[in-house]
């Protein structure tokens, strides 16, 4: 029977070859000698298979090789057989451990079919990829030297293959940093010291230093840093940065400000959130982490996102009013900022239901002016509480002196109007015999 056809595409994102046009299903014999037979068993059988071959091929209806085609071609019709996942049988080596007799065995198929150490399987994983991923440093090791081959190799054949990304753009280095347990960096050092500019890929997308943040394992960054001498890459997916990462996690960020002298502090996602965006609704409770990144870069208090948010906005909108509380005693001005519906801090806490920050705006004289502010469609705070019903807020707002009671929506509406509606009964008449 011929073997499946192997068809080899690069490309800079992906260097070495991804199995296709429907290889053959791996021999359950191979399969099952690889994953649980001794090194000696499947030696035997893959010296048996090397004389075997010449009488199956020749009862088939394949055409037969000559000449030195012959060896490689019968090799390959039981070596180049894959799972139902694409995996090769070194795919499969590499995934099931590191010890001595995994770690002969991976080289006994590497000198017999010597391309798959580059194959990929459906995920676009290399052998690699899935012994990083089981935390098999000694087999990941074994694969880097397999690839190196002789002294004189060139070290291109390393870094294709440690740069080589799967189909969710992750290099081996990712998936070191995934398996590896808390405490431990060795297999991140063993590939950082074969190619220091490996956490520099992929060049878009989530960067090894903002996986390994987002994992909170932040020695394993510093690791990255130090070994690419910094030069690697920031950044993370839908547009984010490691600072939105830290921020995230709740890990601190003095380190990553430092690196990148505040830089960082200042970029947008692709929904236009800045790090303090993030920070305003992550850290609840956390002052410090807030505190750092507000003061990288004050102006991220004036940066709205692509819906017109400012960082006050998204902290009314969860209630995180120490958050609120910081933002205006660092710039008053900025408890005035609106959304693209012209809504006010004071507006969202409203609408949101955040007792705690509407509470705190109407005990802080200083935010009088904007208690009356009206957004797009003419309401003020109070006239949202009415229109929700929500009776603590509303007379939270109600008993402060600076609120009118008489400013009408662009339907013409007091907030009296909407509570009567909305308010019970009892409540709403004491409200408009003490508003008179």
């Amino acid at each position: 029977m011929a073997s499946g056809t192997r068809e080899e595409s690069p490309s800079p994102s992906s260097p070495v070859a991804v199995q296709t046009n429907s290889p053959r299903e791996t021999d359950a014999r191979l399969l099952a000698l690889v994953c649980s037979g001794t090194f000696q068993d499947l030696e035997s059988f893959l010296d048996g298979q090397d004389h075997q071959a010449s009488s199956v091929v020749g009862g088939s209806a394949t055409r037969r090789p000559s000449g030195d085609d012959e060896e490689a071609f019968l090799r390959e019709s039981v070596l180049d057989g894959v799972t139902v996942g694409g995996d090769t049988v070194l795919h499969v080596v590499a995934t099931n451990g590191d010890s001595q007799d995994f770690l002969k065995k991976a080289g006994l198929v590497h000198r017999k079919a010597q391309n798959l150490l580059c194959a990929q399987n459906n995920d676009g994983d290399t052998p690699l990829h899935c012994a990083a991923r089981e935390g098999n440093f000694a087999m990941v090791s074994l694969l880097i030297d397999l690839a190196r081959g002789s002294e004189d190799a060139s070290p291109n054949r390393v870094k294709a293959l440690l740069r080589t990304e799967n189909k969710i753009k992750c290099t081996a280095l990712h998936e070191a940093i995934k398996s590896l347990p808390v405490g431990h960096d060795d297999m991140v050092e063993l590939l950082m010291k074969k190619d220091p500019q490996l956490a520099s890929f992929p060049k878009d997308g989530t960067s090894p230093l903002y996986l390994a943040i987002l994992e909170g394992k932040s020695f394993i960054a510093e690791t990255l840093y130090e070994l690419s001498g910094g030069v690697l890459s920031y950044s993370g997916p839908n547009g984010q940065n490691v600072l939105h990462a830290a921020v995230l996690r709740g890990e601190d960020p003095k380190k990553m400000l430092e690196w990148t002298n505040n830089v960082l502090a200042s970029q947008r996602d692709n929904n236009g959130h800045t790090p303090l965006h993030f920070a305003a609704t992550a850290v609840l409770g956390n002052q410090n982490i807030l505190s750092q990144v507000l003061k990288a870069n004050a102006e991220a208090l004036y940066q709205p996102d692509h819906n017109g948010s400012f960082p006050i906005h998204m902290a009314a909108s969860v209630g995180a009013t120490s958050v609120v509380s910081e933002f205006i005693e660092n710039t008053p001005n900025c408890a005035g900022l609106r959304d693209a519906r012209k809504m006010t801090f004071l507006h969202v806490a409203v609408d949101k239901k955040k007792i705690s920050t509407v509470s705190y705006a109407c005990k802080n004289g200083t935010l009088s002016w904007i208690f009356n502010m009206q957004d797009k469609n003419g309401n003020t705070a109070v006239h949202l509480a009415a229109q929700a019903g929500s009776v603590k807020i509303f007379c939270c707002l109600f008993r402060n002196r600076q609120v009118q009671l008489n400013l009408t929506n662009k339907k013409g509406e007091t907030p009296l109007d909407i509570a009567y509606q909305n308010i019970p009964k009892g409540l709403h008449a004491y409200m408009v015999i003490t508003a008179q």
